[in-house]
């Protein structure tokens, strides 16, 4: 409340211009908070009905007080429960494997090669269905099954996953890579 009667003042009573403020302010604590170290966090399983798949997530927050509310808990099975049903391969798209990130893109640039269009269209296409694929292998980019309208990397920091599918050879094992830190 009080930052925004801080804004309004800022901006001599402009509306418009106190809600460009706050979002420039909102934009600076979220980065701000980006930088903490997320060391606690919590472990979970889901196992579907049937028994037919499972789930072991690791979901990382700030502080061990955050990791024992029942919300954070009922997060975290929602997240396994999430993994069970979507299959993701990879955690964020820097985790893609090169090879797995080529052969994809090797096979898009193909399709759309056959089309016949000019190749400055065949890359937008690629790109189209590269994106497309991220939302398809990594969890991050995915759309929540609890809410469509939000990402998973905007609801929460997982740090690993481990996703088994009875009678199928291709169990998932994903880890996030730490981030390289810029100086």
């Amino acid at each position: 409340m009080m930052d925004c009667k801080h804004a309004l003042t800022e901006s001599k009573g402009d509306m418009e211009q106190a809600i460009i403020i706050l979002r420039k302010r909102g934009a600076a604590v979220a980065q701000k908070k980006a930088t903490r170290v997320t060391s606690e966090g919590s472990v979970a399983s889901y196992i579907h009905a049937g028994g037919k798949i499972g789930v072991l997530v690791e979901v990382n927050c700030e502080s061990d007080f955050v990791a024992r509310t029942d919300d954070f808990k009922e997060l975290v099975h929602d997240i396994a429960m999430h993994i069970a049903a979507s299959d993701p391969k990879f955690v964020r798209k820097e985790d893609v494997t090169p090879e797995a990130y080529e052969r994809e893109k090797d096979i898009y640039r193909a399709q759309a090669a056959s089309t016949g269009k000019p190749p400055q269209v065949v890359e937008k296409i690629v790109e189209g269905k590269m994106a497309k694929f991220y939302e398809e292998v990594c969890l991050y980019e995915q759309p929540f099954i609890k809410d469509q309208t939000i990402s998973i990397a905007q609801l929460i920091a997982v740090r690993r996953f481990a996703r088994f599918k009875v009678g199928d050879a291709g169990e998932t094992f994903a880890i996030s890579k730490p981030e390289a830190k810029s100086e």
